[in-house]
């Protein structure tokens, strides 16, 4: 009856069962000192150059803007490879593509990650932590049937949900009007929801978080809840039009004269870009909102100290800059996320610009909270929560990045296409055809060229070489990387 209390408030009926639990006496066991709370909040597809406190371009976000001043901001974060699913699936499971199996976006080749692989969020669940998944899913795919009944949008059977007890889900890139599923429903049960998806899921997780009368969660435990927002990805339009106050008065083309890799007007991406940028921006301060909601119910509820905010996205986006329509791409709009930690007392304020990657979320989450022994075996990332938490340690000196799209969808393999790493000045990404001959060779510098409009690669092919055999070479060998054999020798 809680669930169903818990469902009834967001205007939904809850029926059936949560999902798996672990053992009454691992749970009753619990930590010896209660664990830290975790809130992980991630946009879809926003830039880290498009937030105010960046200064780089003009997006009104004042509630992040002040909570970065509380926050360690790492300013040179990336997606390892820039697109929803693969970026998902390398945050969940702490390992890249080569690790996962998971090649490409939206399931195209039927992959998806191994049951086997134990999620940070099954960690943390077996561990004692009451846990909730909102929003935009795009992790693994729904099988297309449960106990008899086709399955409805984006629900999961209980086994698939890696220790979510609240699993909340919309279904598409329907920002203003959506359907949700829910893991207390049958599976073959959506639910509409006319309401802007970030406004919505913020609603529902200020409802978790409040609460009331222990009806939704164990209050003797320590929460981790994970709201996964859309927007700012597209359709861009798809925002309350209110939202569109705060940018009337921009002159877009004035914001374009300042910004060298935008193509021009009359061509098919600058006029994109012109179309969509403002509307982007709103989208954003949007989010900027919402994200301040969450922030003043921690506040509220006195929960504020006892838990680690995480603010990021799973990519960036170019919105036609470079000629690219949004992701899936390595330069600076489509790699760099923002992603800021606080955890007041614990974690030092300031801008860092530690390597930090996709697949360190895993340890240095279960790091923060106190759980470094119980990570799996076999992850590819780092755990950086001693040099968050402002502790002399070891820094990360670079940064894979991957492209294997190209390669799945003509051959079914990872064996070429692009592979690349992304050091504190330089970006070098080698580009292979099938028969493994080097097609292209990109090299920027991100210091003094930060709109990447000058490729260095035949200019500097010392340089080429000097990252390539310091770094590539020495990462696709442990990582095991059939493209290795792309490398000249």
């Amino acid at each position: 009856m809680r669930r169903r209390q818990f469902l009834q408030g967001i205007g939904c009926l809850a029926l059936g069962a949560m999902g798996e639990g672990v053992s009454a006496a691992a749970e009753a066991a619990g930590p010896a000192v209660r664990r830290p709370n975790l809130l992980y909040v991630f946009a879809d597809e926003l830039r880290a150059q498009a937030l105010g406190y960046m200064g780089r371009e003009p997006v009104r976000t004042p509630r992040l803007d002040a909570f970065e001043r509380e926050s360690a901001n790492l300013t040179q974060a990336v997606s390892n490879y820039p697109v929803c699913v693969p970026y998902r699936t390398i945050l969940m499971s702490g390992r890249y593509p080569l690790g996962n199996g998971v090649y490409v976006n939206c399931f195209w080749d039927g992959r998806q990650m191994p049951e086997s692989l134990v999620w940070w969020s099954d960690v943390l669940r077996r561990n004692g932590y009451a846990t909730a998944y909102l929003g935009k899913w795009h992790i693994s795919e729904p099988a297309r049937h449960y106990q008899g009944k086709k399955v409805a949008g984006t629900w999961l059977p209980p086994e698939r949900r890696h220790g979510f007890d609240l699993f909340y889900c919309h279904n598409g890139n329907q920002h203003l009007s959506n359907r949700y599923v829910c893991g207390d429903w049958p599976c073959d049960k959506m639910e509409p929801v006319e309401q802007w998806t970030p406004e919505h899921e913020t609603d529902v997780a200020l409802r978790w978080l409040e609460n009331k009368d222990g009806a939704l969660r164990d209050p003797s435990k320590p929460f981790a809840l994970v709201v996964s927002w859309n927007p700012p990805h597209s359709p861009y339009r798809l925002h309350p039009e209110r939202l569109m106050a705060h940018y009337k008065d921009v002159d877009v083309e004035a914001l374009c004269a300042k910004t060298p890799n935008v193509p021009p007007k009359g061509t098919r991406w600058g006029d994109y870009y012109r179309k969509n940028i403002l509307h982007y921006y709103a989208a954003i301060t949007g989010i900027d909102e919402q994200f301040g909601r969450l922030l003043d119910g921690l506040k509220r509820l006195g929960l504020e100290r006892d838990t680690v905010v995480v603010f990021t996205s799973d990519h960036g986006n170019c919105l036609g800059r470079h000629g690219e329509i949004s992701k899936n791409n390595p330069y600076e709009e489509s790699l760099r996320v923002p992603l800021l930690f606080r955890w007041p007392g614990r974690i030092p304020a300031r801008r860092d610009g530690l390597l930090f990657s996709v697949a360190d979320m895993y340890p240095t989450l279960l790091g923060l909270v106190g759980l470094r022994g119980a990570a799996p075996e076999g992850l590819d990332g780092n755990d950086l929560s001693g040099v968050l938490r402002g502790e002399p340690g070891p820094r990360p000196a670079f940064q894979p990045y991957y492209g294997i799209e190209r390669s799945v969808r003509a051959s079914g393999t990872p064996n070429y296409d692009r592979r690349g790493v992304r050091t504190e000045r330089y970006t070098l990404v080698l580009r292979c055809g099938k028969d493994g001959a080097l097609e292209e060779t990109l090299l920027y510098d991100h210091v003094d060229d930060p709109y990447e409009q000058n490729n260095l690669a035949q200019a500097r092919p010392d340089l080429v070489c000097e990252l390539a055999e310091l770094y590539l070479r020495p990462w696709l060998e442990r990582t095991k990387d059939p493209w290795l054999g792309n490398l000249p020798s």
